[in-house]
């Protein structure tokens, strides 16, 4: 190669820039599945809810369950609320249910006032010791959403407010299945 003819050079660079993007995406695409499907299973994990009862993520079977990860002081949480609450309506009888686990930063008192006045139809737990949080991926943005099928699987994950036209869709999709 020329030192001043760099043509040759450019050419393999690209192809070597694309070549590695396209594995790594591969790579990416290949951890992100595990399991039948290519769903991750919903983490183990010990919901504390408002009035000392304990649910686990095992107790998701069954159920297509949202598993909203939220804080009183998250202006975006509280305002998705009332939708949560309209799509626990919504779908409750047919076999769906919510979980709103108010993070660990989020002070007990301020949860349960917000709950009570609100009169939140579904759970509500707390995360005082953030180790919920932690497995589920160490969520430290909220509001932060999963949605669990029948299988007790993650199908889907939001960060920030659902499209809640698309998330009733798939809710449907998944009650239907058996």
């Amino acid at each position: 190669m020329n030192v001043f003819d760099m043509t040759g050079f450019f050419n393999r660079r690209a192809v070597l820039t694309r070549s590695l993007g396209i594995v790594l995406a591969g790579l990416a695409a290949a951890a992100s599945l595990s399991g039948c499907g290519g769903l991750q299973a919903a983490p183990e994990s010990t919901f504390v809810l408002l009035d000392g009862s304990k649910k686990t993520s095992a107790d998701f079977k069954g159920k297509v369950t949202l598993v909203n990860f939220w804080a009183t002081s998250c202006v975006s949480c509280v305002a998705e609320m009332p939708k949560l609450v309209a799509t626990y309506q919504k779908y409750s009888s047919q076999g769906y249910d919510t979980v709103a686990v108010a993070m660990s930063y989020d002070p007990p008192s301020y949860v349960v006032n917000y709950a009570q006045t609100r009169q939140l139809p579904f759970k509500v737990a707390i995360d005082n010791t953030g180790a919920v949080a932690k497995a589920w991926g160490e969520v430290k943005l909220t509001p932060t959403t999963y949605l669990v099928n029948k299988r007790g699987e993650i199908v889907k994950q939001y960060v920030g407010e659902p499209d809640f036209t698309a998330l009733h869709q798939l809710i449907e999709k998944l009650l239907a299945q058996t």
